[in-house]
């Protein structure tokens, strides 16, 4: 199956930004899409999204440009090409942009267009895309996680921690994993309006706003409501702390209940949390170069496993380092920090390797078939992040873990027991 067209056009996400798409059409008449999403907030290291800047087109946000060097770049190079061999496809658009972090093309650019190049890939031998990831029969599909509520700057509070997660690990079925875990985000929404007095407001990642910069605070509101509900067994908890959002670089200081913290104290007070509340993971402790924190960390924080997402962007000489400082247990894997699914597939085969974890996300900036959920069912990773069950692009995530546990009799949800260090 060869390729015959190659079409870029502007698409908007689920935050009504631009975003490139991609388009492919084979010789056999195969249509297939690509699109990369963005994160709301962007660590430094991560490849280049490349906007227009017009502040009069989407705010500076729009695209046209990426999609320009679709038409006139991408197009010319790819036509007329075998679609059989996507790693050799992804080498070729990396050494056509021809810089570190996709700045030439766009980091957007090449990764819509990588997308769509694996997926041409499986639609070549008929098969579901994971499936080709996956090179055997599905054993698993992975633990989805739960974002409950968002950190931020809010009118009378900053909570320097950005998502508070709640992990259904004790369920027994993906099932019964989506259940309780919708059960108790409706739930959260009763227990934190009698404890503010009123409903509570909706957050931009679409979990409930925090109603203190007390974390302690937050999580015991997010363990009454899974008392009151009878899950108490069923749940632990998770930090995607984000911890560069909050980082004075000048001073070397956190935001913590409303005090300048060091990374020492930062860390001291998370391993006393872990203490007294069972985490799965904590993401993104400190800042995006704050190695020496993260090997403090994971030193001290024996309880939880310690992912770098800013410290790592998905980006293999990134992880290389951390391992060499012990400074991780895992790393968050979003494909388009680093440009392509090949670039991401090497990055989660030298994790592999060193037994860390490969916990693959969404954007916050999402799209309705992310092909990261090809990712987390084909490489049958233990657990993945999948937002707030609130709004399409998010529901589907968890409709695809629920259509991926009956491609096969056996499939079975993760089982984390093995996983846990709490």
């Amino acid at each position: 199956m060869k390729i015959a067209n190659v079409h870029g056009r502007q698409i908007v996400d689920c935050k009504c930004r631009p975003l490139v798409e991609v388009e492919i059409t084979c010789d056999n008449g195969t249509v297939v899409r690509g699109a990369a999403p963005t994160g709301q907030s962007v660590g430094i290291h991560e490849s280049y999204v490349l906007r227009d800047g017009d502040p009069n087109d989407y705010h500076g946000l729009s695209v046209h440009k990426a999609v320009a060097n679709v038409e006139n770049e991408i197009k010319p190079l790819l036509v007329g090409k075998d679609v059989d061999d996507p790693k050799a496809l992804d080498r070729a658009l990396i050494e056509l942009d021809g810089t570190p972090d996709k700045h030439r093309l766009g980091g957007n650019t090449v990764y819509s267009t990588s997308i769509a190049l694996w997926r041409a890939y499986a639609a070549a031998h008929k098969k579901p895309l994971y499936q080709m990831i996956a090179g055997k029969p599905l054993s698993t599909v992975p633990v989805p996680t739960f974002n409950m509520v968002n950190g931020g700057v809010y009118d009378t509070l900053t909570q320097p921690f950005n998502e508070f997660i709640v992990v259904p690990w004790g369920a027994e079925t993906i099932q019964e994993a989506i259940a309780i875990s919708i059960d108790l985000f409706n739930h959260m929404e009763d227990t934190l309006r009698r404890y503010l007095g009123t409903t509570p407001a909706v957050a931009r990642s679409y979990g409930y706003a925090a109603p203190s910069d007390d974390p302690a605070v937050v999580l015991s509101l997010m363990r009454k409501a899974m008392e009151e509900l009878g899950y108490q067994d069923k749940f632990c908890f998770a930090f995607d702390c984000a911890s560069s959002e909050m980082y004075d670089k000048e001073s070397r200081t956190y935001l913590l209940k409303g005090e300048r913290v060091t990374a020492e104290q930062l860390v001291d007070y998370m391993a006393e949390l872990s203490r007294e509340f069972n985490f799965l993971f904590i993401e993104d402790l400190l800042d995006e170069d704050d190695w020496d924190g993260f090997a403090l960390a994971k030193k001290k924080l024996t309880h939880t496993i310690i992912i770098g997402d800013d410290l790592i962007v998905t980006n293999r000489a990134r992880l290389e380092k951390a391992v060499s400082m012990d400074a991780v247990g895992g790393f968050v894997l979003k494909p388009n920090q680093i440009g392509t699914l090949t670039e991401a597939f090497d990055t989660y085969e030298y994790a592999q390797e060193h037994g860390l974890i490969a916990l693959p996300s969404g954007r916050s900036g999402g799209v309705i078939d992310d092909v990261v959920m090809d990712l987390s069912v084909g490489l049958q990773v233990p657990f993945q992040k999948n937002g707030a069950p609130r709004s399409g692009e998010r529901i589907e995530k968890l409709n695809f873990l629920i259509r991926a546990s009956e491609s096969a009799p056996d499939v079975n949800l993760s089982d984390l027991k093995s996983v846990v260090r709490f």
